[in-house]
């Protein structure tokens, strides 16, 4: 469905875009691509490495509607990867990261209205389920104006989705690169926030196809949540590094133990397919879609009462030989 289109991705100089680049390239044919963000030698390396015909790169920032209006100009489809993600960074910075996540959200929901873009897809966090934290608390309203930006288009043929998975292995900032360059750089014991701490976990190339996907099987208004394996933060230590010592540091402002994708309080709208779950609407005022059933055919049934998918009570786990074959790229 990305032969001969047009596709924008905001925050495209990322680990995300990137990859997504790739595999577009490799499995389509696009019209255009066009890498949207701000630094402009991110974007010159990107350059150097996707310099396909097709590629086009826009300095520009999400906070600039008019810029964001522009760039828009004959797009089909957006993917929406820009955000300020940095926890701590985030807290001492509360309305930089507001300004980035919720305002930037709105502008590419306006530039994507302006410009009759046929579908668009957010990119989500776990952290935006029963957010703590200032970042997850503004990924939620993200998650929550693109929901309701469907019910704003009026007769326009346009889908706004979200998307939400958890942690990337080896994504900027995560911890595997972290405790890959501690061990590279000889350290005696590799730090644990606390012993039982799980997280979610997924690769670059799923999370991409996992979107992709959902291309497909859109109908504006769902956030799409992968099944995804979670894994103990010291097991994940002993698989990169079985013979160093952990220390528990104490859990950092704004983390959790266990992270959320599905809340409990979201049950009563939350539909399981067999490798994914969806969560609903709260309110479709147009266009009320029947979720059950997505554009590829595929069915999903309710979850029971009270359920919820978190990192803790998960059912799938991954084994020390699973995750070092998901993560040798970046070990």
């Amino acid at each position: 469905m990305f032969s001969d289109k047009s596709i924008l991705i905001t925050g495209g100089t990322g680990s995300f875009g990137k990859k997504y680049t790739k595999i577009l390239l490799q499995k389509y044919t696009p019209k255009k691509i066009i890498i949207y963000s701000r630094d402009e030698l991110k974007q010159f390396e990107m350059a150097q490495e996707f310099n396909h015909p097709c590629m086009r790169y826009f300095i520009g920032d999400v906070r600039d509607k008019e810029r964001l209006i522009k760039a828009m100009n004959g797009v089909d489809y957006v993917i929406h990867a820009a955000a300020l993600k940095h926890v701590p960074i985030a807290e001492y910075n509360p309305m930089e990261c507001i300004k980035t996540n919720i305002n930037g959200a709105q502008n590419v929901i306006d530039a994507a209205l302006a410009n009759g873009v046929k579908k668009v897809i957010a990119l989500s966090t776990d952290k935006a389920a029963n957010p703590i934290n200032l970042y997850g608390a503004t990924k939620l309203a993200s998650d929550k104006l693109f929901v309701a930006a469907n019910n704003i288009k009026g007769e326009q043929d346009i889908q706004f989705s979200v998307v939400r998975y958890g942690n990337v292995i080896g994504s900027r900032g995560s911890v595997v690169p972290f405790f890959s360059k501690l061990i590279k750089e000889g350290a005696k014991e590799l730090p644990i926030t606390h012993p039982d701490m799980t997280r979610f976990m997924i690769t670059l190339e799923q999370g991409v196809n996992f979107v992709l996907k959902n291309f497909e099987r859109m109908q504006g208004g769902e956030i799409f949540v992968p099944k995804i394996p979670s894994m103990k933060i010291t097991e994940l230590a002993k698989a990169m590094a079985p013979n160093l010592p952990q220390k528990i540091i104490g859990i950092r402002p704004g983390e959790k133990l266990h992270e959320i994708m599905c809340p409990a309080d979201d049950s009563h709208l939350t539909l399981e397919f067999e490798d994914h779950y969806v969560i609903q609407p709260t309110i479709q005022f147009a266009d009320k879609a029947d979720f059950s059933t997505n554009r590829l055919g595929e069915k999903g049934k309710p979850v029971k009462q009270g359920f919820e998918y978190n990192s803790g009570n998960n059912s799938e786990w991954l084994t020390h030989e699973e995750f070092l074959e998901l993560a040798k790229e970046y070990l």
